[in-house]
């Protein structure tokens, strides 16, 4: 329990600079370990979002299923939170599924002992807008990435980063997430593959 609560601090100490530490100890308090096994769901779309997790280990996919297909928007993996950000941030229905693609460990937050934490920690308004900073400029650079590269680009920088999930999850999930056809994300695959790119 030590080892995960201290690679959780370092994570939060990431988001939140120069945290002071018993701030950082009261915060982590309220963070309890759940468990996920494969294909279990986190969160369905239309429901609320009551809870924000860390994930310890595991992978979670956050997707969305449309009439003409399903599209994944992230895989989230160890080291990284996971929720429907603006659902559990404003109280409005998730836009987004999220299942866990493995056996998943979780620290989770749940939203009323999120609201406690304004009370505990004097400092909790500025603590939050950094966190949610944080989440936007990850968001923001992703899309940035995905507007200003070419497919080709886009995997070989997702791959040269996530290497390992190439080999973890199904394929067309990553397809997806990049913004391509299975057919073009297999072609560039090949392309690399043979030496050719």
């Amino acid at each position: 329990m030590i080892e995960i609560h201290d690679d959780f601090k370092q994570c939060l100490n990431s988001y939140f600079a120069d945290i002071d530490p018993n701030d950082l100890n009261t915060i982590v308090s309220f963070f309890k370990p759940e468990i996920l096994k494969k294909n279990d769901i986190f969160l369905k779309a239309g429901k609320k979002s009551t809870k924000l997790s860390f994930i310890k280990s595991g992978l979670l996919r956050i997707f969305s299923e449309t009439e003409k297909k399903e599209i994944t928007q992230w895989i989230s993996t160890p080291g990284y939170f996971v929720t429907d950000l603006s659902s559990f941030m404003t109280d409005i229905p998730a836009r987004w599924d999220i299942q866990a693609l493995t056996d998943t460990e979780l620290y989770t937050i749940h939203k009323a002992d999120y609201e406690t934490l304004q009370n505990k920690i004097p400092q909790w308004h500025i603590l939050e807008k950094k966190f949610i900073v944080h989440c936007f400029i990850t968001i923001e650079t992703r899309v940035h990435s995905h507007l200003s590269m070419n497919a080709e680009e886009r995997y070989l920088s997702f791959f040269n980063e996530n290497p390992q999930l190439f080999n973890q999850v199904p394929l067309q999930y990553i397809a997806s997430m990049l913004g391509m056809t299975s057919e073009t994300f297999s072609r560039i695959r090949n392309k690399i593959a043979t030496g050719n790119f």
